[in-house]
């Protein structure tokens, strides 16, 4: 899009000085990157005593210290795939949700050249990871360039980009987003597995790639008619309305003050029947029809065990362990927002998942039940038996889950929701069961804690009741 001259002679404001300005710095950052390679690829030694000396003085602040590692190991995590993997896949959902299919395109394919480009350039270099005194982290594959400051760099700066128009202050936007970026990278180097000069030619070629991909979109935008804004507005400037996170006209929890008693007062009163349940059957079923009912069917269970069962169930049991509970509700909670616009389905979930975890361990810590008497697949654990973790956590995920598609939507999506808040927690139960983790009436506190949080929540939050959103011009 054609600019007009400012009447000084000056840029206008939020504007380069000229377009050879842009092009300078790529060209800049390139030369930089290629310089790295031809230092390293030449080992030369006042480079190569630099990256050691880095390396060793870290190691010896860092080493000696468990909780700096254990700090350090949590940020560089950050940069790790799976989480990078996840909000790009988020991000591309939401983009697709609300049809803006060229910034999501963008995204994608960003990112997927960040993943070409990263084990292309360390085999072409072949540089091998440093070697320190004492190790507190491990990497596998070649040491140059890293693989976390040019993923960070990539994945957070693409969705800066495509997200920057929506976002209200964006100064402190685009602070926090180079502060993570810069944190994962020295993460890299204190931890011992990158030298100084991996991160930065990670932290390059990462801007690098993101100029030249910026840089197609901003043409391929001008060719389909599209006006290009200056880059420090983002890459969609019209999108901004579309791409914000909700437009609810409600507060997600009105009278939240009064609610947030409502709900502590439930969290009370069920904890408290979950503890008299569990006191009961620790302590009065032993040598009833209940006791022999319950340890007879685990060990009839154990009496139709196989190789293919135990692998079965141990699928079964994985799916209502913490990671797969938290791993549906990251997925889930941004589909919903982007599809609905609204921030209470999200507290909705976000509650019941906060709720279960913490009525478990206070339960579990309060009545100590002992697991049952046979052979366990799953080995010693530090919790007790009552009552079962993972079966109230699919349970109350799934039965939530169930309950906003169901009261939000009038398609097929909502037969399959219900369908999965009864097959998935059977399927957990039974597999517990069958690994010898849990009695029957363990299931009994998993119902319990599942009907009366669950309950609690929606008589507290209504999240069913879709409210009219603010009007969203597009």
């Amino acid at each position: 899009m054609a600019v007009d001259a400012a009447p000084s002679g000056e840029a206008p404001p939020g504007r380069l000085a000229g377009p050879w300005v842009p092009l300078l710095v790529v060209v800049a950052v390139g030369l930089g990157f290629g310089l790295l390679v031809l230092l390293v690829r030449l080992h030369l030694e006042p480079v190569m005593s630099v990256d050691r000396g880095v390396a060793r003085e870290l190691n010896e602040v860092v080493s000696p210290r468990p909780y700096l590692v254990n700090t350090l190991d949590g940020i560089s995590r950050l940069g790790g795939r799976p989480i990078m993997l996840w909000l790009v896949g988020v991000a591309a959902v939401l983009l697709l949700v609300r049809r803006r299919f060229r910034l999501a395109v963008y995204l994608l394919a960003a990112v997927a050249g960040a993943l070409l480009l990263d084990p292309s350039v360390k085999s072409l270099v072949g540089r091998l990871r440093p070697v320190v005194e004492v190790p507190v982290a491990a990497a596998t594959g070649n040491s140059f360039p890293s693989g976390h400051a040019l993923g960070s760099m990539v994945v957070y700066g693409a969705v800066l980009l495509v997200f920057l128009p929506a976002v209200r202050y964006r100064k402190l936007f685009i602070s926090a987003v180079g502060l993570i970026v810069f944190a994962i990278g020295v993460t890299r180097i204190a931890l011992g597995v990158h030298y100084l000069t991996d991160v930065l030619s990670g932290w390059l070629l990462g801007v690098l790639w993101l100029s030249v991909t910026a840089y197609a979109f901003r043409l391929w935008r001008r060719e389909a008619g599209h006006p290009v804004a200056p880059l420090d507005e983002g890459l969609g400037h019209e999108a901004a309305e579309a791409i914000k996170s909700a437009t609810d006209s409600n507060r997600p929890i009105p009278h939240r003050w009064v609610k947030a008693t409502e709900i502590l007062t439930g969290w009370v009163f069920t904890f408290g029947i979950l503890y008299v349940v569990g006191y009961l059957l620790k302590n009065y079923t032993e040598g009833t029809w209940l006791g022999r009912f319950d340890d007879g069917v685990v060990r009839w269970l154990q009496t139709l065990r196989t190789p293919t069962l135990d692998d079965v169930s141990w699928v079964g049991s994985k799916a209502g362990d913490t990671y797969a509970v938290l791993a549906i509700s990251l997925v889930f909670c941004p589909i919903v927002l982007a599809v609905w616009r609204q921030w209470q389905p999200v507290v909705f979930v976000a509650l019941t998942v906060l709720g279960e975890l913490t009525l478990f361990l206070c339960t579990e810590a309060a009545v100590q039940r002992d697991r049952p008497p046979v052979a366990q697949l799953d080995g010693p654990t530090p919790t007790s038996s009552f009552p079962a973790e993972h079966i109230a956590a699919a349970m109350c995920v799934w039965v939530a889950i169930a309950i906003l598609v169901v009261g939000r939507t009038h398609s097929r999506w909502r037969w399959l929701a219900g369908v999965l808040a009864v097959v998935v927690p059977a399927g957990v139960a039974l597999s517990r069961m069958y690994r010898g983790m849990h009695h029957p009436t363990d299931l009994l506190g998993a119902a319990i804690l599942t009907a009366l949080w669950i309950g609690l929540l929606w008589w507290v939050l209504r999240p069913h009741r879709r409210a009219a959103p603010a009007e969203v011009h597009r």
